[in-house]
């Protein structure tokens, strides 16, 4: 698919450098997006788990929410990772 959009831009007739700019703005998108739909489903799945786990001892709620949260914020941590990359992705 990205041969197909790159051959697309090169029969535009851009030059090199704005068919390179075209590519790198491209999968910024690409890996920006796909680091934000996989802290979603993350987090979302750390709740789901978490919200069982309540209900199945809830006398173990506050244990579980601090291991909830603590899981969390390392997929957070990764996202930002994603997005960090994807910044050198595209300015370099």
């Amino acid at each position: 698919m990205l041969h197909g959009m790159l051959a697309v831009v090169q029969d535009v007739a851009m030059d090199a450098e704005a068919a390179k700019a075209f590519g790198s703005l491209l999968g910024a998108g690409i890996g920006i997006g796909l680091s934000a739909i996989g802290a979603g489903i993350g987090i979302g799945l750390i709740g789901y788990g978490a919200t069982q786990g309540i209900a199945r001892q809830p006398e173990a709620a506050a244990t579980i929410q601090t291991a909830a949260i603590i899981l969390a914020a390392l997929v957070e941590g990764a996202a930002l990772f994603g997005l960090v990359i994807t910044i050198l992705y595209k300015f370099l």
